[in-house]
């Protein structure tokens, strides 16, 4: 689901559509060397493998994992499972409210986290039940972000770039930014993907020509664009599938590869943009509290009353305001 707010009054348009369940791609597994990202298109899976950006990039890693809202400086925390999916493999390490962790990942378990599409069907049809995870098809992506861009067709470069966007329950954030499609599996290329962030780097890709230039740029359209999810796999899946699409519009921008600094730059945002959250509650997800109340129904009845449960909410998350660099709460 998609809203974008426009950049200079405080008014949400909001487009919703029924998300639809879509087995999802084949992409491909970026490769790194000298700093840079080497791209082999010869090699197409959806699945990024968390060991090829641990070897050569564990910063990066880090910061794909961070949960900026509940980190401090003295002590950085993890995004959460957020469910039961991987509890076979350590109840502890796994559960639900643990934090995911780099070496529960990689190394042997550098496949652990994949893809809706190449997740088992029973496993696509449980998370579809529990939490109404499904995705949407690119032409509804297409749609709805046609229905909201045709408002911002005169603007100029920065002041489309800098529209603030926000994609709720982003899953893998479709609405962002569209690599694959989400129906046959595979690779779109870059003039015809749909997503927000998409079309903030093609008009950047269009209209700049100065290198310092494009980065200052398409940092600042990062910093514009948002998404949260319950799912910790998701939501790091979100942010690997955003990393990998600035890479693959600088390379056309530019016929190289960006460095591993510039990379970290857009990972931090996507740390602090692309966040863990349930919608229902603006909180962490699973970090209420249930407080046991005592009833009296029971006393008029002769019988013991039996006891209820009430669940305090967490702390509000928080996001970056990019214009003053502090921590707001969500919805501010």
């Amino acid at each position: 689901m998609l809203i974008a707010k426009p950049t200079y009054n405080d008014n949400f348009s909001q487009l919703t559509c029924a998300l639809i369940c879509f087995r999802l791609f084949r992409c491909y597994i970026s490769r790194y060397k000298n700093g840079s990202v080497r791209k082999d298109m010869s090699e197409r899976s959806a699945d990024i493998l968390e060991s090829k950006i641990r070897e050569t990039m564990p910063e990066i890693l880090d910061l794909l994992l961070r949960d900026q809202n509940r980190s401090k400086p003295s002590r950085p925390r993890n995004i959460i499972w957020a469910n039961d999916n991987y509890k076979e493999y350590g109840a502890t390490r796994y559960a639900a409210t643990a934090q995911i962790k780099p070496d529960l990942i990689t190394g042997k378990n550098g496949t652990l986290i994949m893809p809706r599409a190449l997740k088992s069907a029973e496993m696509q049809k449980q998370r579809t039940k529990t939490q109404a995870e499904v995705f949407t098809p690119i032409r509804i992506v297409k749609l709805q972000a046609d229905a909201i861009d045709e408002s911002y067709k005169n603007d100029d470069l920065e002041t489309y770039i800098r529209r603030t966007w926000l994609e709720i329950t982003c899953g893998e954030a479709p609405y962002m930014a569209t690599r694959y499609d989400m129906g046959t599996g595979e690779l779109i290329p870059l003039g015809k993907r749909e997503g927000f962030v998409d079309r903030k780097l093609t008009r950047i890709n269009a209209e700049c020509d100065d290198l310092a230039e494009y980065q200052r740029l398409a940092e600042l359209a990062f910093k514009a664009s948002y998404g949260f999810e319950w799912n910790g796999d998701s939501l790091l899946l979100a942010r690997e599938n955003l990393l990998y699409t600035y890479a693959d519009y600088y390379h056309a921008k530019w016929g190289k590869n960006p460095t591993i600094g510039l990379l970290k730059n857009i990972a931090l945002i996507l740390s602090y943009n692309v966040f863990q959250m349930d919608g229902l509650s603006c909180t962490p997800p699973l970090t209420g509290r249930k407080k046991k109340v005592q009833g009296d129904d029971g006393y008029f009845s002769g019988f013991e009353p039996e006891p209820k449960f009430v669940t305090t909410p967490g702390n509000p998350v928080r996001v970056m305001n990019w214009n003053t660099y502090k921590m707001e709460p969500f919805g501010k």
